[in-house]
């Protein structure tokens, strides 16, 4: 675990000493003299007439000849050379589909491009939407287009379409979901243009490189690397001294640390902004950044609690003097605007932080709505501070004059990590809004957890390369069982970008492929084996009838799901128990609270016992064979039980021992899964009658969101 400069704790007593120096009670808004010059310009820039950068030009142009890669820092515009590409298509009668990582950037996506080629012309696909799916341009889920390439494959069809874009291309090197943008690339047909758009990356030629040898047509790489809007880094000192935090020598092209920061760091006993285990005063951090005008701004923390904790240290309201009477006005309006038909919304707890400091707290833990109502607000310019965990980097679009760093590591999921450079580089990227600010700053706080030293290091750093994630598991298995014979999965395997760095004996490319150029056909092997004897396929490669329909669960666990419905074990006649069953399957959580058995009703006990025992020799079976088996959890069962009969979502929350955020995420995956089950309809026509009354019951405010917000 990545941890540097830990303190030991505070000694009592009146003036509140630490062992390791003095703990800084109130900052004093100070600045180094060689900053007057840096701050001197901050302002908006002059309105003019757009004109497109090169970059832009370049890669719509090259978009019409051959498959193209736009490799750019965040809010450089590669919206606008995506949004050019699909009013060409659109201008010829074409299709595109336009693919985002996540539901919040493809619903922004689609309101946006709503606005320009008019509603009637743009679709949404992004499970929680379908709405006008024939439409000419679509915009979704990267998740989506994947299964439509499935049942494209299945069909002998080509994907309609005549111009596919994948956002945040980059996230072909992300290790829980890399493998589904990996599928696209490998699936799609070569007569199709595709358009890549990416965050900064070090091996967009070879990613080029691998395009080509799969689809034997030229991808051509657009490289950006100047930011649209110059980046300033700071260090805060303890005392309240703002300092460049690094010098930079244009002549040799190097970055060194600054020298009164250097001076602080080479102290034996700093002087600290916080006690090692408190979070920092916030509300006077936020007066140093107001009175340089460096708001509004994006604080990176570490955790959701301290993103809450956060705004109770913010006790300085900062918009209420004269001067800014009018935003508080258009504050106060638009938040009555926003919350009016949302009761939940207009008596959040936090609400006030947002009405008296024009601060918030973002993070998953949160309601979607919630979140929405942030980013707009951020967007338009009435917002003083945002605290957020690092998520929010990647793929929502609120950026700010400034961002603050007071950790160098993040959390992967499972540990903590130093920061890389594409993670650096994204957080940075939402610093300085194109046509808002002149210059972006990135402020170093010192703690507990803050390696000075590796920021410093991170800003002149080289963009990370991507590397594959793709991996084999039982829905890839059965989907290219349905349509290709073994050798011939033997054959779109070996067109892997694992294989290619493979060839190219790439150092770096993932561990599990330097050892065995065949891993993945082996891989392959042992899933169709497993189906072999489970009755989903038989030896020549063909899926029995079993294999067929559970070839159409695209879910995280479709063989025990498939099994389920095989025994009959599915309360097929009840939509709430069906619902509830299903979260047991959707849940991630790592261990079951005990729960007295008297608060669960008697058929959701009944039906749980009966699946758990009839499933559990398949998943022995499944675990024998080294594959990996999630344990079923009776309190997310409950949960969506107690939420499909109607309780109220307070009570929901209560039940669920979850973060509100949490639950919604736990309601949305489940409404996923019964979605899956609902097309097998001709096969299990009660099962899918029943999923659709069960998604009825359970995607309701506040796990929806009112899209007319936007």
């Amino acid at each position: 675990m990545h941890r540097q400069n830990k303190y030991q704790s505070r000694k009592r007593g009146k003036k509140k000493k630490t062992d390791n120096g003095l703990l800084a009670l109130k900052l004093k808004p100070k600045a180094d003299a060689g900053l007057k010059k840096v701050f001197s310009s901050i302002g908006v820039p002059k309105k003019s007439a757009f004109k497109p950068d090169p970059f832009q030009l370049k890669a719509l142009s090259a978009i019409k000849k051959a498959d193209c890669l736009v490799t750019a820092p965040t809010g450089a515009g590669k919206t606008w050379i995506a949004e050019k590409a699909i009013a060409e298509i659109h201008a010829k009668h074409g299709k595109s589909w336009y693919a985002s990582p996540l539901k919040a950037l493809s619903n922004s996506k689609y309101h946006e491009f709503s606005a320009i080629f008019g509603a009637d012309n743009v679709g949404i696909l992004t499970g929680d939407r379908k709405e006008n799916p024939d439409a000419p341009i679509i915009v979704g889920t990267t998740e989506i287009l994947r299964n439509q390439l499935y049942d494209a494959m299945h069909s002998g069809e080509s994907l309609s379409a005549d111009l596919v874009i994948l956002d945040e291309a980059h996230f072909l090197g992300d290790e829980e979901r890399g493998v589904v943008w990996e599928e696209i690339m490998i699936y799609l047909p070569s007569r199709i243009p595709l358009l890549l758009l990416s965050a900064t990356i070090g091996n967009a030629h070879q990613i080029a490189g691998w395009l080509l040898s799969i689809r034997s047509k030229k991808c051509i790489v657009i490289e950006e690397k100047k930011r649209p809007v110059p980046l300033f880094p700071l260090f805060l000192h303890p005392s309240g001294k703002l300092l460049p935090l690094v010098t930079q020598n244009a002549k040799k092209r190097n970055v060194t640390i600054y020298k009164k920061v250097s001076d602080y760091l080479n102290q034996k006993n700093p002087p600290l902004i916080a006690h090692p285990r408190k979070l920092p005063p916030f509300g006077q951090i936020m007066r140093v950044l107001d009175k340089y005008n460096l708001l509004p701004a994006i604080f990176f923390l570490k955790s959701r609690a301290d993103c809450d904790n956060a705004l109770k240290l913010c006790t300085e309201d900062l918009i209420i003097d004269q001067n800014r009477q009018d935003r508080r006005i258009r504050l106060s309006r638009r938040i009555e605007d926003l919350t009016a038909k949302n009761s939940r919304i207009k008596t959040h707890r936090q609400l006030r932080f947002i009405k008296h400091f024009a601060i918030g707290s973002h993070h998953s833990g949160q309601l979607p709505a919630w979140k929405l109502l942030l980013e707009i607000l951020m967007t338009e310019g009435l917002l003083n501070v945002i605290f957020a965990t690092s998520t929010v980097a990647a793929g929502v679009n609120f950026p700010a004059r400034t961002i603050v760093f007071l950790n160098s590591d993040r959390f992967n999921g499972k540990e903590f990590l130093p920061l890389n450079s594409t993670e650096f580089h994204q957080m940075t990227g939402r610093a300085g809004r194109r046509g808002m600010d002149n210059i972006g700053f990135a402020v170093a706080i010192p703690g507990k957890f803050m390696d000075i030293r590796l920021i410093a290091k991170l800003i002149k750093s080289s963009p990370s390369d991507v590397t594959s994630q793709i991996r084999i598991n039982f829905s890839m298995t059965l989907n290219l069982l349905v349509s290709y014979a073994p050798d011939q999965i033997e054959d779109l395997l070996k067109r892997s970008f694992a294989s290619y760095l493979i060839a190219k004996r790439k150092k770096g490319s993932d561990q599990i492929y330097k050892n065995d150029d065949k891993f993945l056909w082996q891989d392959f092997m042992r899933h169709f084996n497993f189906l072999i004897k489970t009755g989903y396929a038989v030896k020549n490669g063909e899926l029995t009838d079993d294999g067929i329909w559970a070839s159409h669960l695209r879910v995280d666990q479709p063989l025990m799901i498939a099994e389920g419905f095989r025994l009959g074990l599915f309360p097929v006649s009840d939509p709430a128990l069906l619902a509830a069953i299903m979260a047991s399957f959707v849940s991630e959580q790592k261990s079951d609270e005990k729960i007295d058995n008297k608060l669960i009703p008697k058929k959701l006990l009944t039906a749980f016992a009966n699946i758990e025992k009839n499933l559990s020799p398949f998943a022995k079976r499944l675990a024998d064979k080294g594959f990996e088996v999630r344990p079923l959890f009776l309190r997310p069962a409950l949960t969506i039980y107690a939420w499909a009969i109607g309780q109220p979502w307070e009570k929901v929350v209560s039940v669920s021992k979850m973060e509100e955020g949490d639950l919604a995420m736990l309601v949305l995956r489940t409404a996923d899964h019964l979605r899956h089950i609902r097309a097998l309809r001709k096969v299990f026509p009660r099962a899918a009658a029943t999923s659709e009354k069960s998604i009825e019951l359970i995607m309701r405010e506040p796990v929806i969101i009112d899209y007319k917000l936007l």
